[in-house]
């Protein structure tokens, strides 16, 4: 063999090795590419890309391309993706401690979803744990308001609403308010207001920024209700296979991430209600009325979630209130 066949047997080599070096991600997210979530994904994957070498690539999945938001968690769990991002409350029914962060008026602003965040924490990653996951970071939407075709001077104005519920809590709150219900993801809500389908929903500026709500509904009342989090999960057995290295670079880059998406989530909230103002959404102040409505509404709420949760809920509430 000569010196150039020995040298491209040598470069096809080491590239042979490189790629089985290489591990790929996929990372499941049910969100759009421009939402804010999505975007701090997009910068996790880049920082694990640097951090590696180039050793571990993620790929970021937006708007339910590879899984529906319902089924990120079990393809999570079961290896189908090897990371994916949820909406914790939307989880509830399986464990109640899930949707601690859905519950309207509990933790009603940043801080106090990072107070609440912090006493929900250790008890998420034991439970992860049990299920084969590792929770890497956290991040809340802004808060959530109510978006209404027709004005609310009290909750009794939302009386047979086609109501969008994304959540076990969404769908509760329709019940309560005597809203009809109508179950519908992020990626379908566009259709479901064009058609028809949804007149009314409860969540944040920047969803509505991003749905282009302004287009079929024109008012949102900024009840800061709640602001639940999106937890990036990664299935254990993949995480456990890569090397020492690769595992302190995913580590710092969820650190740096959760960092980055609060800010991110609070720069949000102001952005996107200015540009639905622009949009000629109509932003209001609920009145005295419905803010006692919709705070009744979440202490019945409450109530029902610390009889479902037991002694773990009350635990839960009581150390957030310490």
């Amino acid at each position: 063999m000569n010196f150039k066949k020995l040298s491209v047997a040598a470069a096809t080599l080491a590239m042979a090795v490189a790629a089985a070096a290489q591990t790929k991600w996929d990372l499941a997210s049910a969100y759009p590419a421009t939402n804010f979530h999505t975007v701090n994904l997009n910068a996790f994957a880049a920082d694990v890309d640097k951090a590696t070498g180039g050793k571990l690539k993620i790929t970021v999945h937006a708007n339910a391309a590879l899984f529906k938001a319902p089924e990120i968690k079990r393809a999570v769990q079961t290896g189908g993706a090897q990371a994916g991002e949820i909406l914790l409350a939307n989880y509830q029914n399986e464990w109640p401690i899930f949707g601690a962060d859905g519950l309207p008026f509990l933790a009603d602003s940043y801080d106090e979803a990072m107070k609440l965040y912090r006493v929900q924490k250790p008890m998420m990653d034991k439970k992860m744990a049990e299920q084969g996951m590792l929770v890497l970071y956290s991040v809340p939407w802004p808060p959530q308001g109510i978006y209404s075709k027709k004005p609310l001077a009290s909750a009794a104005d939302l009386k047979g609403s086609k109501w969008r519920a994304y959540s076990p809590a969404t769908a509760r709150i329709a019940e309560l308010v005597g809203a009809q219900p109508v179950t519908v993801q992020a990626a379908e809500l566009s259709q479901a207001m064009a058609t028809g389908v949804v007149e009314s929903y409860m969540s944040s500026g920047s969803t509505g920024f991003d749905t282009k709500t302004y287009e079929h509904i024109k008012n949102w009342y900024d009840t800061q209700a709640w602001l639940p989090k999106n937890a990036v999960l990664v299935n254990k057995k993949a995480f456990d296979a890569l090397d020492k290295v690769s595992q302190d670079a995913v580590l710092k880059a969820a650190r740096d991430a959760e960092t980055r998406g609060w800010e991110a989530s609070k720069k949000t909230n102001t952005d996107s209600i200015e540009n639905l103002k622009k949009n000629g959404m109509q932003i209001h102040k609920p009145s005295t009325q419905l803010a006692a409505d919709m705070k009744k509404v979440g202490d019945t709420l409450l109530q029902e979630w610390l009889k479902n949760a037991g002694d773990e809920g009350k635990a839960l509430v009581d150390a957030f209130r310490k």
